[in-house]
């Protein structure tokens, strides 16, 4: 089944103000799960809408708090985003910080006391649509257990880049671990079993069940049901697959977000305190070069990379022509809604009487 993503929008918005978001905040909110079911982000997009409501009701998202600036120099802001979600205290810090690059050529931004900030990609974006280089992480529950271990320790830890490019920018957006714990969600609800190494049990035995899975990624995200078992690094299960350079780039973001940031690890997010933290940066590509003249080479080489000889009936797809792509038809054609999803919509409507978006097929 199908919404119209003005319809997603406006349905999103009526529900997030019913549980004491502001106008403005439940605009933001809205955009940026419609943003990632455009792209076809689908473990990002309203199916995660059920998730932040039960966050509001156990008070570990505050939607009334404002965020606050602790400490900001000409190119450096650090904000407690004071429990409410990621996405409020990142937007005022990317607007900030595109301001400070253009002037000082590089800014960066550190956010302590958050929440789920949405995709990473929705930020770095934000400094590709102005001409410039942009980079954003994030630290999460404990999901991902490190090579040789059993239990969970770090988190997901998404990583965006973003380089002006034509006819888009390049944006690479992805998890450290072999996939964001969202997928694991949305292959649960369409009943699909997991297609590679993505989750492990307790006794390190791939887990191809998307249900017995996703069980194992919420008992790794609490302390009291901690049985072992979560998602594996970039590389899988193998060191053969050099699984180490995942397990390496989580720890980065881990050491940009919660370790500079002087919050929770995520190990500690389910220990009381459920602290995310963020990481943003921004870089003022001309300082180096004619932007128009750095941005047309980006493109030179993307077109040769996808000009390469390569497999039959297959494509060589740069990092971002996906989603761009999705974005595009999904524009024109509508944004594609899982029937469980569908369901929890419908409840949710009717729980805090809200008008169900138009469907159709």
């Amino acid at each position: 089944m199908k919404i119209n993503y003005k319809d997603e929008i406006s349905y999103l918005k009526s529900v997030f103000g019913k549980v004491g978001f502001s106008k403005e905040n439940s605009q933001l909110l809205s955009k940026t799960l419609t943003d990632a079911d455009l792209r076809g982000i689908s473990s990002h997009g309203i199916q995660r809408l059920k998730w932040y409501l039960s966050l509001v009701k156990e008070e570990t998202i505050k939607p009334k708090n404002k965020f606050k600036i602790i400490k900001e120099s000409q190119n450096s802001l650090l904000i407690d985003a004071n429990g409410n979600m990621g996405q409020i205290a990142c937007d005022n810090a990317m607007n900030k910080l595109i301001d400070k690059a253009k002037k000082f050529t590089i800014s960066m931004a550190v956010i302590k006391n958050s929440n789920h900030f949405g995709t990473a990609g929705y930020w770095s974006r934000k400094a590709s649509q102005k001409g410039l280089i942009g980079i954003s992480m994030t630290n999460t529950r404990p999901l991902v257990v490190p090579i040789n271990a059993f239990d969970a320790f770090l988190g997901s830890n998404a990583f965006s880049f973003t380089f002006p490019a034509k006819p888009h920018p390049f944006v690479f957006d992805g998890a450290t671990s072999v996939v964001a714990g969202g997928k694991i969600q949305v292959h649960d609800k369409k009943g699909e079993q997991l297609p590679g190494e993505w989750v492990v049990d307790k006794n390190r035995n791939v887990v191809k069940d998307p249900k017995e899975a996703e069980e194992s990624l919420y008992n790794a995200a609490l302390t009291e049901k901690q049985k072992g078992g979560g998602l594996l690094t970039l590389g899988g299960i193998s060191e053969n697959n050099s699984n180490y350079k995942g397990f390496g780039n989580s720890i980065i973001v881990e050491l940009l977000t919660g370790i500079l940031a002087q919050g929770s690890i995520s190990a500690d997010t389910n220990k009381g305190k459920h602290d995310f933290s963020q990481f943003l940066m921004v870089i003022d590509p001309s300082f180096f070069g004619n932007l128009d003249v750095l941005s047309n080479n980006a493109s030179d080489m993307f077109n040769r990379l996808r000009r390469l000889k390569h497999l039959s009936g297959k494509k060589i797809i740069v990092p971002g022509d996906r989603e761009y792509k999705f974005y595009d038809d999904n524009l024109k054609n509508g944004v594609s809604i899982d029937n469980v999803t569908l369901k929890q919509m419908e409840d949710i409507s009717k729980t805090f009487n809200v008008n169900m978006p138009d469907i159709f097929s």
